[in-house]
């Protein structure tokens, strides 16, 4: 199990066979098409992939790993874009884990990305021992940083190019939405990086606003009407 003071995430599944966290009663990705939302709010909303293109390497980082959906989706989209950077790395920071057995029934349904799932599976949970877990992928990395992003980021000597905030609802995960939090990634996002996320709240965007991120409301995915998207 993860070297962390925490469990792995608790999973129950609704009618559609959606993963939702019972720690904070909520969905892990929208019942209108998880892959569609995640085009839409993270990858259009950051401009990718054009961004990352003629470059040596690009660094995305997010905040929920979740079940991984996000970094796979990103992953495919790179891995068939010609013209990439040399390396893509993605770094998430996850307080709670999925079981391999959950993130495996949770990505089912797109037979397309099997492959590189079972790659993260071989190398999934990770070891005893390890706060930050690295997967290597062709031309790509994952580095999962496990426990309290509150503390993590804060520890992280990297710099992001692009964010992607995916934290469960901020009604019910304010923590991972604080003022603090988004000052953390202001402070560790790239000269012109960028960030995406899927709320509109006021609070998280005056967070993210006194933090120094110039912030935009922009159309949502599916029934939310906006979301939120920004640079620095």
């Amino acid at each position: 199990m993860p070297n962390h003071s925490e469990p792995f995430a608790a999973i129950s599944w609704n009618e559609g066979d959606t993963p939702v966290s019972i720690q904070f009663d909520d969905p892990y990705f929208a019942r209108e098409g998880g892959r569609a939302e995640t085009r839409h709010v993270f990858l259009a909303a950051n401009d990718l992939p054009t961004r990352w293109q003629s470059q040596e390497q690009f660094t995305i980082a997010e905040l929920g790993f979740g079940t991984g959906l996000n970094f796979f989706e990103t992953l495919a989209t790179w891995q068939r874009e010609p013209g990439n950077c040399r390396h893509l790395r993605f770094v998430t920071f996850e307080r709670y884990p999925m079981a391999s057995d959950d993130l495996a029934r949770a990505l089912a349904p797109w037979p397309d990305l099997t492959e590189n799932v079972n790659h993260l599976l071989e190398h999934w949970p990770p070891p005893n021992g390890t706060a930050c877990h690295i997967i290597p992928f062709a031309g790509a990395s994952l580095e999962i940083h496990l426990g309290d992003a509150n503390q993590t980021v804060t520890e992280w000597n990297g710099s992001a190019d692009a964010w992607y905030l995916d934290g469960f609802s901020p009604a019910k995960n304010p923590d991972l939405w604080s003022a603090e939090l988004m000052a953390q990634v202001y402070g560790h996002t790239a000269p012109q990086g960028t960030f995406a996320t899927y709320t509109a709240a006021g609070w998280v965007r005056r967070n993210l606003a006194n933090a120094g991120f110039n912030v935009s409301k922009i159309t949502g995915f599916g029934r939310k009407r906006h979301s939120l998207a920004g640079y620095r």
